[in-house]
């Protein structure tokens, strides 16, 4: 059974292998790409059990999505396959400065038809922590029912439940987003936004400000990203004192594509969690994995094995 448990959408990722507008592309190489999905592989890497929760369609890029997790070590017993809605796919251009331009394919996909019925108690049993983030929810209302119930499936078994916001503007629909979002963040025990994610939940842009706001609503564990700087972070202790610090992020020479490094810096705080290593220790890890993200192409690619972590740490 996984210590992890993620629950959300993934896609099959065409990403283009000529610069430039997509219309004037010809060739494609393929990936999977989801917040989720990515955050349970990059865990399966270092050696972590993790169990993914989704819905494809009865087709090639639902296969696909599916197997490539599964052959990356996470458990794929609960995703369903739908012979009604597709798999979601997306397009990524590539470009030669700042990010690239992404377009979403996912409207009436089978992931987001997926409703509580998908969620199965036992399957939190042993586990650790539960994963999500703020894509998922937004997909549909079901999706949102189905996040929901799995936040009381976790508090019911004891498992700590980690929220990565991960605002994404096509999805966004002002003040209704934003009160969902705080709905769920308040039943969180871990929250991991990026500094602009902050500011759209708590209205501010003041680190003191935003992990007053966090922990006022009960939140234990605040891990505020801070782009390529590094991250700030904040832990209640159970006699309400507070250990809060910063921890610089790591130098990339060139970065390719920097979708997939907020996934990579959650993998390395949960994993530092998990192995109950210290928070900044934690956070040193995420700032790790999130540069050796943005090194690469693909969402996950970058995502190091233990012995791939320990050598970039020691060096």
């Amino acid at each position: 059974m996984p210590a992890v448990i993620t629950i959300g959408e993934s896609m099959a990722l065409m990403i283009a292998e000529q610069s430039g507008p997509l219309e004037f592309v010809t060739s494609f190489t393929r990936k999977v790409a989801g917040a989720e999905s990515n955050v349970a592989i990059g865990l399966s890497r270092l050696s972590h059990q993790t169990g993914w929760i989704s819905s494809i369609g009865d087709d090639p890029f639902g296969t696909y999505i599916r197997n490539t997790i599964r052959g990356e070590g996470v458990d794929t017993s609960l995703v369903t396959v739908s012979s009604s809605y597709r798999t979601g796919m997306m397009l990524k251009e590539q470009s030669d400065i700042g990010d690239p331009k992404i377009y979403y394919y996912r409207e009436n996909s089978a992931a987001s038809h997926m409703n509580p019925s998908v969620l199965i108690d036992s399957y939190f049993d042993n586990a650790k922590i539960l994963h999500i983030t703020g894509i998922f929810p937004m997909l549909s209302p079901e999706c949102q029912e189905t996040v929901f119930a799995a936040i009381v499936l976790a508090k019911k078994n004891g498992l700590l439940v980690s929220f990565d916001p991960n605002i994404r503007k096509q999805l966004w629909k002002g003040e209704e987003s934003r009160r969902m979002l705080l709905e769920i963040a308040q039943q969180a025990d871990i929250i991991l936004p990026g500094i602009q994610e902050a500011e759209l939940l708590v209205d501010s842009l003041d680190w003191k400000d935003i992990s007053a706001a966090f922990h006022s609503k009960g939140i234990r564990f605040i891990i505020m990203k801070d782009g390529a700087a590094g991250a700030y972070y904040s832990m209640k202790m159970t006699d309400d004192g507070i250990i809060s610090g910063y921890e610089k992020g790591f130098q990339v020479k060139r970065v390719v594509d920097s979708v997939g490094a907020g996934d990579g810096f959650a993998v390395g705080v949960l994993s530092g969690i998990l192995e109950g290593l210290p928070l900044n220790e934690s956070v040193r890890r995420g700032n790790a994995i999130g540069s050796l993200a943005v090194m690469v192409k693909g969402d996950s690619d970058g995502y190091p094995t233990r012995k791939e972590l320990d050598e970039y740490l020691s060096r």
